[in-house]
């Protein structure tokens, strides 16, 4: 007998679940589906992004006049400086001829703008320990601030840092990035 209970418990369990399920649910109105769009067909590999003509190295900063120099903060001078950065060859603090031809004419900027100080700072592509670059770092900023004062620009007027290779100019991990990253970069810090 308790065989036949159980049997005709488990039969009207079977039937009435799907209608207990059916009173519990909530009536709710029917959603659109989701439009789901297709991604565009790509024929080829993505397009490059706009190049400038002219390397970093090469561009030259518009001449600034008199009155343009004075009336601009720090903030201005620097966003649009006038004052080039210095490039490296890998594991080398010695300035080049394309190096020397850049900071002298930043020496040049510089006798025109007395009152200004500059911070030089020392830069590394991404490549070597974190102490090798900051010890390259802050040799190609000496080497910049000693062939400056060879030029004629008092000592007290420039300052030097390293960032070895912290502040990249260029993310990229390629050759043409790293060569834009070893830089003597300068920064107007009083004027």
């Amino acid at each position: 007998m308790v065989r036949g209970l159980a049997i005709a418990l488990a039969i009207i369990c079977l039937v009435a679940a799907p209608a207990c399920s059916r009173r519990n649910k909530p009536t709710t109105t029917p959603q659109p589906a989701p439009t789901v769009t297709e991604p565009p067909v790509v024929t080829g590999p993505p397009p490059a992004p706009p190049r400038t003509s002219q390397r970093v190295e090469d561009q030259q900063p518009a001449p600034l006049s008199e009155d343009a120099v004075s009336d601009r903060s720090l903030d201005e001078l620097n966003r649009n400086s006038p004052l080039r950065p210095a490039f490296f060859v890998l594991d080398s603090s010695d300035l080049d001829d394309a190096g020397r031809s850049v900071v002298t004419g930043n020496v040049e900027v510089l006798k025109k703008n007395p009152q200004w100080v500059v911070t030089i700072e020392g830069h590394c592509d991404e490549r070597g320990t974190a102490e090798y670059n900051l010890a390259l770092g802050e040799r190609r900023a000496a080497a910049v601030k000693t062939y400056m004062v060879s030029l004629g620009i008092a000592p007290d007027r420039l300052r030097t840092v390293s960032y070895g290779k912290e502040f990249p100019f260029d993310q990229a991990h390629t050759e043409d990035a790293w060569s834009a990253n070893r830089r003597a970069h300068f920064v107007i810090t009083a004027k």
